[in-house]
């Protein structure tokens, strides 16, 4: 078990090594993203939530086709990828990194890896429920996509977007500052409430 263990990390560590590598030109803009995601001034979630508000009323103003947005998205994509492993040592100045700086780096890319891990696993226990449970596996994923189905009727594609964005965003600074552990604490209270209730009146 130790061994498996030990294995495991030290599989851990090379791929956050891996990365770390991988991703040492955009080390000072991962940074800089770390602090306006984790909201470490009180004025960051405002910055983030006019930025991406911009943006989607700027795609919803220009109305551009799939292919048109997927093109100047996969472009912005290969411009940043060339410019900013150029541009950001002159901007924030790489050879000035502090031992916190570094260890939040590596932080960061370790926890990158634990998330890719994380969805493998997802994907590999779904195709085990599908080999053990097919019945399951299909009526899951049917009831599963029918409602995804259902909201996307029911909701603007964009606006949808832009909810699914908007969360994905804030997510860290909400954990970061417990937001989402106080709400679902209180859902968890109300749900045993009710369950108590229910069960005092079956009594």
């Amino acid at each position: 078990m130790a061994e498996g263990d030990n294995r495991s990390a030290n599989q851990l560590a090379a791929e956050t090594a891996s990365l770390e590598e991988h991703l040492q030109g955009w080390g000072e803009v991962i940074l800089a993203a770390d602090k306006i995601l984790r909201w470490e001034r009180a004025w960051f979630p405002l910055v983030l939530m006019g930025g991406v508000s911009f943006v989607f009323l700027m795609i919803y103003y220009l109305d551009p086709s799939v292919l048109s947005g997927v093109s100047c998205f996969v472009m912005f994509l290969c411009l940043a990828d060339y410019l900013v492993p150029a541009l950001a040592p002159r901007i924030f100045g790489s050879n000035k990194w502090t031992t916190e700086q570094q260890q939040r780096f590596h932080e960061i890319c370790s926890n990158l890896v634990k998330t890719r891990r994380r969805i493998i696993g997802w994907w590999k226990r779904l195709f085990t429920l599908k080999e053990e449970k097919p019945k399951m596996y299909f009526m899951t994923m049917l009831c599963s996509l029918a409602g995804i189905a259902w909201v996307g009727q029911q909701v603007h594609n964009l606006f949808l977007t832009y909810l699914i964005v908007s969360f994905l965003l804030l997510f860290p600074g909400l954990n970061q500052h417990g937001i989402i552990t106080k709400y679902v604490g209180m859902a968890k209270r109300e749900i045993n409430k009710l369950l108590k209730q229910k069960e005092k009146k079956n009594e």
